[in-house]
């Protein structure tokens, strides 16, 4: 029997507050019902100032603990955090690089396989089924569903 998921249209975000929204997605997706987490979306973006790259990877203690006491949205421990540690580490890269974007423009060489392998190794809680839905969210390269 075939997982049916339901895959989202892909678009290409406008900068990398864009990427980091669609990596958190992904992410909170993983194990939960995501129906109830895009029912909640709008919430997690008042929650988490527009995932707004730089705002959210200054957040520090309160920043967290408002989090996990916030009733709008899936108050998961290890995905707040994580959320709050792949804004500072996308950050990073984006400055490296110039953007996200351009990031992502340096993994070109290596096949689907090797990019998701460095995208989950980079990222908290991104797992190889996160990353096809991030990747394809994203507007990037992946393989069928059923061939990845």
């Amino acid at each position: 029997m075939v997982t049916q998921i339901e895959i989202p249209p892909r678009v290409r975000p406008d900068g990398d507050s864009g990427y980091l929204e669609e990596l958190t997605k992904a992410i909170f997706r993983a194990g939960f019902s995501w129906r109830v987490v895009r029912e909640k979306w709008d919430a997690f973006r008042r929650a988490f100032d527009g995932f707004n790259l730089d705002r959210v990877a200054a957040y520090e203690a309160a920043d967290i603990a408002r989090l996990f006491n916030d009733p709008r949205i899936v108050r998961n421990r290890r995905k707040i955090t994580g959320t709050v540690e792949n804004a500072r580490r996308m950050r990073e890269l984006a400055r490296q690089h110039g953007s996200f974007y351009s990031y992502l423009r340096s993994l070109d060489s290596l096949d689907y396989h090797q990019r998701v392998r460095v995208l989950t190794t980079h990222f908290y809680g991104l797992g190889r089924t996160g990353a096809f839905v991030f990747l394809h969210c994203v507007d990037e390269e992946t393989p069928d569903w059923h061939d990845r």
